[in-house]
């Protein structure tokens, strides 16, 4: 099943792009170009659907009056030299609001402490690894202009581990990508093991690199130390190369990693290959709500397709657009300082195709991380590749979600209605 990416906006979205001094300024960056474009392309094209909408509206309420926002839209190519001279760039804009995006690790750890001198509020969105956040704890920044909506890979490595020791798959083989993405996510699963009661041996340790394409020789020494499972933590097609071998050589054995697995390029490398793959994610694409049902056609019809490229990085840009303009509302000001300040305490519930975010971030603690994590492990379900699509690994998790969805929308429609004066 093929898709296809839109370099700039269709014709439906042409609005967004718009000038003068009475618009809210936010820049989307990410790689939408190479192999990291499904997750960029997909939280961007996500991003300007509820941009779309708010515009389509009237705009964000600013104080006393509606300002459309205007997008400024940068493609890093998953450069971390590209990505840090757009950092540059967007920090010298006087009139920037905020940044919502990046994919990989390397971007913010080259190019966000330009947004962070300049205090300039970013999301980050779709992804990138722990250190993207830790960076700032361990320099013990007392002020963090940097937030992250994505499941952090805490979250993330503690359900692939449990995932195996659930299935009693106790000797697992670790794959990793040489990225920083991939070595802090092969750290955290490490981590995970010892933290659930080293109930995992890990019979074999290896490494791949960007633009590898067989990866038989790691896989013969998984088979050969009885891994009964492989957890895996990288970015891009490479990950289709490793169920490739697995299939090439009769490793008949589940493959478990980070949220990348769902991604189109993956999917579709690996075919059949690919079937029964898990891992966690943050939105499946399946109409199991109201909410989610609007959402997914409206995808597929702006950009003409019949499956999202990245499910989870449109719904999470979709979602971010939201937190992003409620913060621009409650502070009442285009001002980025004050519109941080907002978003670490927002006052209102804001409604997203993932959940209601209630107070999704508090007051940066450098001791804390998660102070400016918006994810909770409850947001995230176990997700399985099958026959091309991502479905609900588990079905508990489908019933929970759809239950919570009907539960709201009972809650608002029993809520009183104020009277009329």
């Amino acid at each position: 099943m093929k898709f296809r990416l839109f370099p700039t906006l269709v014709l439906g979205l042409s609005t967004l792009v718009l000038n003068g001094a009475d618009t809210v300024k936010i820049a989307l960056t990410g790689p939408f170009t190479g192999g990291s474009a499904p997750m960029g392309a997909s939280m961007r094209d996500g991003a300007k659907l509820a941009i779309a909408e708010i515009n389509a509206a009237g705009g964000i309420q600013v104080g006393g009056k509606k300002m459309k926002i205007e997008v400024v839209e940068r493609d890093d190519e998953a450069k971390n030299e590209r990505g840090a001279l757009i950092a540059q760039e967007l920090a010298s804009m006087g009139d920037l609001s905020g940044v919502i995006g990046t994919v990989n690790t390397g971007i913010c750890l080259s190019g966000d402490k330009h947004l962070q001198e300049k205090g300039i509020t970013k999301i980050i969105c779709p992804a990138a690894g722990s250190a993207s956040m830790t960076q700032w704890s361990k320099a013990g920044v007392k002020e963090n202009s940097i937030f992250r909506f994505a499941a952090h890979d805490g979250i993330q490595a503690q359900m692939v581990v449990e995932e195996a020791i659930n299935r009693k798959l106790l000797k697992v083989a670790l794959m990793y990508d040489s990225t920083n993405y991939g070595v802090s996510g092969r750290d955290d699963m490490k981590d995970q093991i010892v933290k659930q009661g080293n109930k995992l041996q890990v019979v074999a340790e290896e490494k791949f690199n960007i633009g590898d394409k067989d990866m038989t020789a790691q896989m013969l020494k998984a088979k050969a130390g009885g891994a009964q499972a492989v957890l895996i933590w990288g970015i891009g097609p490479e990950l289709a190369a490793v169920a490739n071998a697995m299939a090439k050589i009769g490793l008949k054995v589940p493959l478990i990693g980070g949220w990348p697995l769902s991604m189109s390029n993956f999917i579709d490398n690996a075919g059949k290959n690919g079937n029964g793959t898990l891992m966690p994610q943050t939105f499946i694409e399946e109409p199991i709500t109201p909410k989610a049902k609007s959402f997914i056609e409206g995808f597929h019809k702006t950009y003409k397709v019949d499956r999202i490229p990245s499910p989870v990085s449109a719904a999470q840009g979709y979602d971010a657009v939201y937190i992003f303009a409620a913060a621009v509302k409650q502070a009442g000001t285009t001002d980025t300082k004050q519109i941080k300040l907002a978003l670490e305490d927002l006052k209102d519930p804001v409604k997203g195709v993932i959940a209601t975010w209630v107070k999704p971030y508090t007051k940066w603690d450098p001791a804390d991380v998660t102070t400016h994590e918006a994810f909770r492990r409850e947001q995230t379900v176990m997700g399985m590749v099958q026959d091309g699509r991502v479905v609900f690994g588990n079905d508990a998790d489908r019933q929970r979600l759809t239950k919570a969805a009907m539960s709201e929308t009972k809650g608002q429609k029993a809520a009183p209605k104020a009277k009329k004066k």
